[in-house]
């Protein structure tokens, strides 16, 4: 087993919100796993976007990425991979598909590790004192207080 990163503090914000998108995508795929109604989940997964996936994705392209080159292989990829998140959510809920949902949790799951394991760590590397201590007045980390009353995937 490897070691665990160490996150420069004004990227563990960050990296703790990862860990609750990691949560969706595994409570994504306990849905499935038990049959759960396709709109049940899809609802959930709309529900977690806007509440808090939306302003993670927001403060990761306002203030982390910009540490590194615009035109950063990486950068464009994760990029690219909240477009296609975002269209997932902004996709109509009647007639969601298995394989759709599937596709979601995978792409939340990869992207994810892209950032933790690639971009976080390239961040922390390149940013000079001023930038993270600029990350660490910004980054305000979401408060997990789920109130989502349909646990489905228990």
């Amino acid at each position: 087993m490897s070691e665990p990163i160490k996150r420069h503090e004004a990227l563990q914000p960050l990296s703790r919100e990862h860990h609750q998108g990691l949560l969706l995508a595994m409570k994504v795929g306990k849905g499935l796993k038990k049959g759960v109604a396709l709109n049940r989940i899809k609802k959930y997964v709309d529900w977690f976007f806007s509440h808090y996936l939306k302003s993670h994705f927001e403060a990761e392209e306002k203030y982390a990425f910009p540490i590194l080159d615009d035109d950063h292989p990486g950068v464009q990829q994760a990029l690219e991979e909240h477009r296609k998140i975002e269209a997932f959510v902004k996709s109509p809920m009647h007639g969601i598909q298995e394989e759709q949902l599937i596709e979601f949790k995978q792409l939340l799951e990869g992207h994810i590790r892209l950032e933790e394991r690639q971009l976080f760590n390239e961040i922390q590397e390149k940013a000079t004192a001023e930038e993270l201590q600029k990350l660490e007045e910004v980054l305000n980390e979401a408060d997990f207080c789920l109130t989502w009353s349909d646990e489905f995937w228990k």
